[in-house]
């Protein structure tokens, strides 16, 4: 599992990104949708986005993808 955030240099007129990166545990997830949406909810849990907001970023200007990967297949969402 790997998370990044992308801040822009200019906040005011770029958005920042969370990207997580999960790879498919068939004994936790059914299907690789699962997958993204327990990167989708980590990112949530961790609440990443707060740093972002503390440095003036605004919320609506955050934008958030969850990375599933199963070998070569790769889910984003």
């Amino acid at each position: 599992r790997y998370d990044v955030m992308l801040e822009p240099k200019n906040p005011k007129e770029n958005n920042a990104i969370i990207l997580e990166f999960k790879v498919f545990n068939e004994k936790k997830e059914h299907s690789m949708e699962d997958t993204v949406e327990a990167a989708h909810q980590q990112i949530d849990e961790k609440n990443y986005a707060a740093r972002l907001i503390s440095q003036g970023i605004p919320k609506e200007q955050i934008r958030s993808y969850g990375f599933a990967f199963r070998g070569k297949n790769v889910l984003i969402g």
